[in-house]
């Protein structure tokens, strides 16, 4: 049997992150053999988020507080969270989220989604759109102003 523990889970910081969105992370997931679902411990310091505000086209997400009083933006306004508060952020605008921690100590959150290729998250602050194939290659961050119409660049039939 596959397992983790997450009393002390190998949480690794992307030094390429800016300031602002330094926040570790432990991607389990996969190696508990999960093929449809993903999952994520979050070690948030004070005064960083995990990510940008966003929503999922495809994915449906999940937040569970661990320890600390982690706080979550949404479209109504900002909510400070407790240990063991539990949220679903659903697929679409209405879903749309940035957690981050607004509290002066380290707080860490479990999240889980769907995990669903090829999929879309908006990033409506920024304006941007991403596109996330599950080929690094073919992934791709654009900003909505970029768009190009259907036909553009098609050769015409001859």
């Amino acid at each position: 049997m596959r397992r983790v523990n997450l009393a002390d889970p190998p949480i690794a910081y992307d030094e390429t992150d800016p300031p602002g969105m330094r926040s570790g992370m432990a991607r389990f997931g996969s190696l508990l053999g999960a093929e449809q679902t993903g999952a994520s411990l979050y070690e948030l310091p004070p005064g960083e988020a995990l990510c940008p505000y966003h929503y999922e086209y495809g994915e449906e997400e999940w937040l569970l507080v661990l320890s600390g009083r982690p706080s979550v933006r949404h479209l109504d306004g900002t909510d400070e969270l407790a240990p063991l508060d539990l949220l679903c952020f659903p697929r679409g605008p209405g879903g749309a989220h940035q957690v981050r921690n607004d509290s002066a100590a380290t707080a860490r959150v479990l999240m889980w989604s769907t995990v669903v290729l090829p999929t879309a998250t908006v990033y409506p602050d920024s304006d941007k759109i991403g596109v996330w194939t599950g080929r690094d290659e073919d992934d791709l961050v654009v900003r909505r102003s970029s768009g190009v119409d259907y036909h553009d660049g098609e050769p015409s039939p001859s």
